[in-house]
């Protein structure tokens, strides 16, 4: 035999849930510019590695005019590269800094 639920019980489910959607419908009132930088703060490497590859970026697109005898193809092969490479680097080592601040540099009780 099925159970039936009545309908006291899901009004006042549905009350739980719009409370619960008006708290986390607060996190919304903060800025982006705020929220960039308090994400920057939690996760230094992350605007590293976007700084890194958006500069890759630019000068691959500076040397284009300049790359000699170089099939296009080549050339943006070697920029994707590079700045996949320093992307790479990016979380590498804002991993190994995450994992530091995690194990070693806590205080031990």
């Amino acid at each position: 035999m099925m159970h039936m639920k009545h309908p006291e019980v899901q009004e006042d489910s549905s009350i739980t849930m719009s409370t619960d959607t008006d708290v986390s419908l607060s996190s919304y009132d903060e800025g982006q510019g705020s929220k960039f930088i308090r994400k920057a703060r939690e996760a230094p490497f992350v605007p590293i590695g976007m700084a890194g590859f958006a500069a890759i970026v630019a000068y691959g697109l500076y040397k284009l005019k300049s790359r000699g005898n170089t099939k296009m193809s080549i050339h943006l092969i070697h920029m994707r590269v590079a700045a996949q490479g320093f992307v790479v680097g990016a979380m590498t080592l804002g991993m190994g800094y995450s994992m530091y601040k995690e194990f070693w540099a806590k205080p031990k009780p």
